[in-house]
């Protein structure tokens, strides 16, 4: 049974060592990302977006699964910008009062860092899924 599990790793390492180069590099610190830091950076990976936006965003990608709280998300939003995995940007808000509107954007490494997750979690499903129906029949 052992020598199964050592062959089959090998040859997941083998099928899909492009993925694994992402963990030998800067990004392994920050792997696994957790539920909520993975869908704000998917979220901001199309663009800026603001707090509210994100929020939303969120809601929707997960499927309204995941429904953050404003705490939570600013939470969050604070970790990221010390991981230094997304940046503030800050625009005069033309409307009301010309009050500063705090946005975010995706910089490189949390652009790389969310591709070596997405990544890994490929790696995870092609492991599982034929697992999962082997267990089945």
């Amino acid at each position: 049974m052992v020598k199964y599990k050592y062959s089959v790793l090998r040859y997941i390492v083998i099928r899909n060592i492009d993925h694994w180069r992402y963990f030998l590099t800067d990004k392994q610190p920050f792997l696994p990302l957790s539920e909520i830091s993975f869908y704000i950076l998917l979220s901001l990976a199309p663009g800026a977006k603001h707090g509210y936006a994100i929020l939303k965003d969120v809601e929707e990608l997960s499927r309204g699964t995941l429904r953050l709280s404003t705490s939570t998300l600013y939470d969050a939003l604070e970790r990221l910008l010390k991981q230094e995995l997304i940046a503030r940007v800050e625009e005069e808000n033309a409307q009301a009062n010309r009050r500063i509107r705090k946005s975010y954007h995706l910089n490189d490494l949390g652009r790389r860092v969310l591709a070596a997750e997405a990544s890994r979690m490929q790696v995870l499903l092609e492991v599982a899924t034929p697992r999962l129906k082997e267990s089945m029949m």
